[in-house]
């Protein structure tokens, strides 16, 4: 059978692939448990107080491996595997791999020369391919958690800048952050004003928009302040609900398909 005759046309729908990060308390944990029918693989001890489905709290790596692999075997009705963290994860990720070298660090394995951060990828690598066969075969939506934290961004068309970004190795980050469909980014909407600090200067002061330390909204579309990306043409701020970015998504595809008609 040759190539061409195996050629696809047309839209293949299949569940979506999602990283979500943010600061902490903004409510990742929560956008997860609306997903439709999810279950947990808890690599940090945080969901005590979210109605959930979850496996017990994984202390090694060989620990959230043996979830997917399950996930993967057992009959089951849940529609949704949730990974929270990947911080956390990529602790047991490096853990792994000082284990086998026998090392303290992740900077001493192999030598060192950030060795460490190549090789973990292996088994981020390993982790993607279960997660395929779930939503290839099993038909799940990938959820993946992670905390935020600040980078330094050395852009080639302009000055440095600050940007959130997953809290990952720039390695996994990258992987991971191809891998999914979508990149989204938690956060609080602010608004920011300048002040007299005295002596002829100024200060920056933000505040919150809303009730409650701000809206929480969710950042679809990357830009100077944040990673963020989607495969669905999704460019508004959405508002951080599980329920608003599954209506954008489901109404991006069907005017694309209008279009395409």
């Amino acid at each position: 059978m040759s190539l061409l005759s195996q050629v696809l046309r047309g839209r293949a729908s299949k569940p979506p692939r999602v990283l979500l990060y943010g600061v902490e308390g903004i409510g990742k944990s929560t956008f997860g448990a609306l997903a439709p029918n999810p279950i947990f693989i808890q690599t940090e001890d945080g969901l005590d107080e979210i109605d959930c489905a979850r496996f017990p709290l994984a202390r090694c790596y060989e620990d959230v491996i043996t979830a997917l692999a399950e996930l993967r075997t057992e009959s089951h009705e849940h529609e949704t595997v949730v990974i929270d963290s990947l911080d956390w994860l990529e602790r047991l990720v490096w853990d792994k791999l000082c284990s086998q070298y026998n090392v303290a660090s992740i900077e001493k394995v192999d030598g060192g020369y950030s060795r460490g951060y190549s090789l973990a990828l292996s088994f981020w690598r390993e982790i993607i391919d279960h997660l395929n066969v779930l939503r290839n075969q099993r038909d799940m939506v990938v959820l993946l958690i992670a905390h935020s934290k600040v980078e330094r961004f050395e852009d080639p068309e302009s000055s440095p800048y600050d940007r959130y970004s997953p809290r990952l190795h720039k390695h996994a980050a990258a992987l991971v952050s191809e891998w999914c469909d979508a990149v989204l980014f938690a956060t609080r909407k602010m608004r920011t004003q300048s002040e007299d600090a005295g002596f002829n200067r100024k200060r920056t002061i933000a505040h919150a928009i809303g009730k409650d330390g701000g809206e929480r909204v969710l950042r679809c579309v990357g830009g100077p302040s944040c990673v963020a990306k989607n495969r669905y043409g999704i460019t508004d701020e959405l508002p951080l609900s599980w329920a608003a970015f599954v209506n954008s998504m489901t109404n991006q595809q069907t005017q694309g398909t209008e279009t395409n008609g």
